[in-house]
């Protein structure tokens, strides 16, 4: 026992000194620029080929009239992340570790298994959507691209060393700007009045497809795997940085300019991300709603709607769609896998090697795997799956934002960095809204009206 011990300090040792490599001095102040980190990987992984599908279907169908949504989920959003952001900072947990260390067994496994069904949900209906958008645009098969995409993502969570693989993850970010191109090209009639319209005047009635779209696009913007996401990456910053040596145990107090960088970081990727929705639910507003095809489901839909702009157009939002996939499958698998590893207290950490925290990593695979697997069984409906799978993610969402809060006003486990008046405020306001609309939807459902 006393020799497995010594072998695992010695281990962590080496692990530790892996993830410190290159990096620059930690007490030093960094240029802004350098900040970007999990904020802004969270928001570009909040437009997942999922949200793409969800966004897209959304300006077919209403238009314009649901674009309130974009600027009212901004501040309710940089709240919730925030709070997640901040947490693990001054904790040096993630959320699921937190919760395990104050908060009875039954929360935490509740916590857990709603994250993993949201999950396997949301990698399925990707992976989906990444795979037919491959064989639109190069003719393979859809199972070859399936099993490519799955055996990549895999690879690169496990092989890549944790420093390269979050540079290729802010790098994939870029893949957003496509939408921005797309929204101004000739062929898209913006009927710049009535966007303008849309983004400051709520309309909405309390139709069933109606409130499915809100509780989608809420549920697709604020999702429980980005909770647990940026929660883990910001404890993967702090031991990067030499804030801590494994998680849970910082050697230093966060001090407030870590805050602050925490804060900016998540801004800038939330704002991105809704930006990136206000294009996409403008194109599909401006080509397809406009000539009157309000039936798109899935993002592969969309994108076959846009081939009478030209091929650019086609090209450069299906190439966007599988890159955003990229991005996000391993945000949603890799969450799962810090809350399941937490959970069980695993070693956990993508600066690990695979040898080091082996069931960690086969979470991560397994999450996807599931996921790819799921398309594979003919009964289950991708269509179905895409918003559905949004849906679920708003109605898993409130009650994990409650869990959150409790946490960060809870004196014993912030301290002085507890909640202010705006974040709790915005935080409840984001439970009631999105709490009352999948309870109404789930009452539909239930009595037969959806």
């Amino acid at each position: 026992m006393k020799y497995w011990r010594a072998r695992q300090r010695r281990q962590d040792r080496e692990d530790l000194a892996e993830a410190h490599k290159g990096a620059a001095d930690h007490n030093a102040a960094k240029p802004w620029y350098t900040q970007v980190g999990p904020g802004i990987i969270t928001g570009a992984a909040d437009d997942d080929p999922s949200g793409i599908g969800t966004y897209s279907s959304i300006g077919a169908q209403f238009g314009y009239v649901l674009l309130w949504l974009v600027p009212l989920s901004i501040p309710l959003m940089i709240a919730v992340q925030e709070m997640c952001g901040r947490m693990a900072a001054v904790t040096g947990n993630g959320l699921a570790g937190v919760i395990k260390q104050h908060y009875p067994k039954w929360l935490l496994f509740g916590c857990m298994g709603l994250l993993i069904v949201a999950n396997v949900f949301n990698v399925f209906a990707d992976l989906n959507v990444m795979a037919a958008s491959t064989q639109m645009l190069f003719g393979f098969p859809f199972l070859q691209g399936l099993a490519v995409f799955t055996i990549i993502l895999v690879a690169a969570q496990i092989v890549v060393p944790y420093r390269e693989y979050a540079r290729v993850l802010k790098w994939l970010c870029l893949a957003l700007a496509g939408y921005a191109i797309v929204a101004f090209m000739p062929g898209v009639k913006n009927d710049w009045g009535a966007m303008v319209r849309g983004l400051l005047i709520p309309r909405f009635d309390l139709k069933i497809d109606t409130i499915l779209a809100i509780v989608a696009f809420l549920g697709t913007t604020i999702s429980p795997y980005l909770f647990f996401w940026q929660a883990g990456q910001t404890v993967e910053e702090e031991i990067e940085d030499q804030h801590a040596d494994v998680p849970g145990q910082r050697s230093v107090r966060a001090k407030p300019r870590e805050l602050r960088n925490i804060r900016s970081d998540t801004v800038t990727g939330m704002v991105v991300s809704q930006i990136v929705a206000l294009f996409i639910v403008g194109v599909a507003a401006g080509t397809l709603h406009a000539t009157g095809i309000t039936n798109i489901q899935t993002a592969q839909d969309a994108a076959k709607a846009l081939r009478p702009l030209g091929p650019a157009a086609y090209w450069v939002f299906t190439l966007c769609m599988i890159g955003t996939g990229l991005l996000a499958i391993p945000t949603m698998a890799g969450s799962a896998a810090y809350a399941v590893a937490e959970v069980f207290g695993w070693r956990y950490g993508l600066y690990r090697r695979f040898s080091r925290a082996r069931a960690f990593y086969l979470v991560v695979g397994a999450v996807i795997l599931i996921g790819s697997l799921m398309n594979c069984v003919g009964s289950i409906s991708p269509i179905k799956a895409l918003v559905y799978s949004a849906a679920l993610n708003g109605i898993i969402a409130p009650p994990l934002i409650v869990v959150l809060l409790l946490i960060c006003n809870n004196q014993k486990i912030m301290g002085r960095h507890r909640n202010g008046p705006w974040s709790n405020a915005f935080s409840w306001f984001t439970v009631a809204l999105m709490g009352l609309t999948s309870v109404y939807l789930l009452f539909a459902m239930a009595t037969g009206k959806a």
